[in-house]
């Protein structure tokens, strides 16, 4: 199958780092990085959510999002949202139950499926799935509407800071909900589009994601 053709929705705001081997890839995915990282900022050290406001958007404006968008459409007259999710209405309920974690860095997260593969280690080549989401469930970007995994360097700059850190303490399989606050996520914020929803710069997102596999790790499993 060939590579997604279609623009990303979310290029790089500053240049990512490439340094290092290329690592050959078995599949077919594309290499380019899909989420804006800002390059700026990299010693800035968040140690507490920004605002209680962020955090009862993490927490509560989260809580059954398919819901929440379906009754917003509603009201709008619009038709409620049909994409592709990691988490359709029976996870959600599921998820409920799950217990939250939170860093030192005021990530939260909230497992939908614990791996059985390796954790990825800083610098390697990782395909994920994910989808973005404000907090409200309306989803501005998604690797499943592309049709395809995405492969970039975890903990290297390239993609927004809580992604990075979500995705260095999964296991291969495994899928998670991050719920990211400002910080962590879009200082400059992203302009609104057809079908994609504003995000205010500095405010949290929701990111679902999968880990699909680490290429030159998946084999020592086998």
């Amino acid at each position: 199958m060939a590579a997604s053709s279609s623009p990303f929705l979310l290029l790089p705001l500053g240049s990512a780092s490439r340094n290092g081997p290329t690592i050959k890839t078995p599949r077919c995915i594309s290499t380019r990085v899909i989420i804006a990282s800002e390059t700026r900022d990299k010693t800035c050290k968040t140690n507490t959510l920004s605002s209680r406001r962020d955090a009862m958007l993490l927490v509560l404006g989260v809580s059954g999002l398919s819901m929440s968008y379906s009754l917003a459409s509603y009201a709008a007259g619009l038709p409620p949202e049909d994409k592709p999710r990691l988490c359709e209405a029976e996870c959600e309920k599921e998820l409920e139950n799950v217990p939250m974690v939170t860093t030192e860095s005021g990530l939260q997260y909230k497992d939908i499926k614990v791996g059985k593969g390796p954790s990825p280690p800083v610098g390697y080549q990782v395909a994920a799935n994910y989808v973005a989401m404000v907090p409200s469930g309306q989803i501005f970007d998604s690797s499943l509407e592309k049709g395809l995994p995405y492969l970039f360097r975890v903990g290297s700059g390239q993609v927004i800071k809580g992604l990075d850190e979500g995705l260095l303490t999964m296991k291969a399989g495994g899928k998670r909900r991050l719920y990211i606050p400002g910080p962590l996520a879009f200082p400059k914020g992203l302009v609104s589009a057809p079908g994609r929803p504003r995000v205010a710069p500095n405010s949290p997102v929701v990111f679902d994601v999968s880990l699909e596999y680490i290429p030159g790790l998946e084999s020592d499993e086998e």
